[in-house]
């Protein structure tokens, strides 16, 4: 029940003593700060991992060729290994339950000129699996399409930078450009959330370019994309099977390490997160560890307001004021001003976690935030605290006796 007596009174023991409202209340205002920018900043940590896989397909295999470090089949080392379309089809063929995307890329250079002007830019000969693989979000045109690979048309692709470059402020769509001797029909213009790199690439069918190249069959890296239920474990198992079938079929001994190189990126991405959390849980313990610092010095701080006021305690005792009313004033002082310190750090954490957000950046730390249920959690558990802190002296004080407190030194 509301008493306006009891909060006159709190109100000028809070001014008549300052000094110690502000102690105590700085004590939890910087324990939930700490805590909450600590807390965020490993959930900025966390969101840098994510982003930087998210960005692109984390479903993905890559297949790499090398070369051969021991002999094998009556082959000789250091043997160069190449991928070729009957690995394509045979991927498709023999792991069609897993399987779901194939991307074949054919890396190569060449000048690229546009009417008198020539640029020097990455040219990769692709399929159309490319654009969910790498991420390419098309902002005009098409993008390669599957009867670009059957009439092995000589269409390009282009990212941002590129169409920039070149076209300045053209629409290039339907334009143009010459890669090397030939000429190249741009069909579509792409940006991709990783920035300026991957828009600086231009991409055409892969099978123009093996045409290109005498009507060769080869390509060089494979990507693949499994169904995602397989999870971190059946990726790996999938991986694995697929490196051991490609080592079969081109007599490389099952152990060389080099000959078939593989990425995967579920697997990097769930070692990756498990990093990232394993971090997140060592800054949120340091933060609990603060937070246990400032329950601990808001109990210290407690015990000796409880001990100054024990002459007053008892000179209110001696007039006729029960233990239950002087346990109420000192929790209702203790609540009230752990309250409002508590809810004043935690507001002025989640401010200067959104004022750094954008300069965290190059540190590696991605919109550093703390969730509005994590924040209030641990402001009402120090405040719980706080209301413990302040009972436990408060139900001592109240059951001294009026002469042994009114002869307190």
């Amino acid at each position: 029940m509301f008493n306006i007596e009891r909060w006159k009174e709190i109100f000028q023991s809070i001014q008549k003593n300052k000094l110690r409202t502000v102690l105590s209340g700085t004590t939890v205002s910087l324990g939930i700060l700490i805590f909450i920018v600590l807390f965020g900043l490993g959930e900025g940590l966390k969101n840098s991992y994510s982003d930087l896989f998210l960005r692109q397909a984390n479903n993905v295999v890559f297949l790499y060729p090398g070369k051969t470090t021991k002999p094998f089949g009556g082959f000789k080392t250091n043997r160069r290994i190449e991928f070729d379309n009957s690995d394509i089809t045979d991927i498709e063929n023999n792991f069609s339950d897993r399987v779901e995307l194939i991307n074949p890329t054919i890396g190569f250079g060449g000048v690229i000129k546009y009417k008198l002007e020539s640029y020097d830019f990455s040219i990769q000969a692709v399929s159309p699996s490319n654009q969910y693989i790498e991420g390419n979000v098309l902002m005009k045109g098409r993008y390669i399409n599957q009867k670009d690979i059957e009439n092995k048309s000589k269409v390009v692709v282009i990212g941002r930078i590129v169409a920039r470059d070149i076209f300045k402020t053209d629409d290039p769509i339907g334009k143009f450009i010459n890669i090397g001797s030939r000429a190249y029909k741009v069909v579509g213009v792409f940006q991709d959330l990783d920035g300026d790199n991957q828009e600086s690439y231009l991409y055409i069918p892969y099978t123009t370019r093996q045409q290109i190249l005498m009507g060769s069959d080869k390509v060089g890296n494979i990507a693949i994309t499994f169904n995602d239920k397989l999870g971190g474990s059946g990726a790996i198992k999938l991986e694995n099977e697929i490196k051991t079938f490609l080592k079969k079929k081109k007599s490389i001994d099952p152990t060389d390490p080099s000959a078939i190189r593989t990425r995967n990126v579920a697997d990097e991405l769930d070692r990756s997160m498990q990093f990232a959390g394993a971090l997140q849980v060592i800054v949120a313990f340091v933060g609990i560890g603060t937070l246990i610092a400032g329950i601990i010095g808001i109990s210290n701080i407690m015990v000796f307001i409880v001990k100054e006021r024990t002459k007053e305690l008892g000179v209110r005792k001696a007039l006729g004021a029960k233990p239950s009313e002087i346990i109420k004033m000192i929790l209702t002082e203790s609540i009230f001003i752990t309250s409002l310190s508590g809810f004043a750090g935690m507001f002025v954490g989640i401010i200067f976690l959104n004022t750094i957000d954008k300069g965290l950046q190059e540190y590696f730390i991605t919109r550093p935030e703390v969730g509005l249920g994590t924040a209030l959690f641990a402001t009402l558990v120090l405040i719980i605290f706080g209301v413990i802190a302040g009972y436990i002296p408060a139900k001592r004080a109240a059951e001294i006796k009026p002469i042994v407190a009114l002869n307190d030194e």
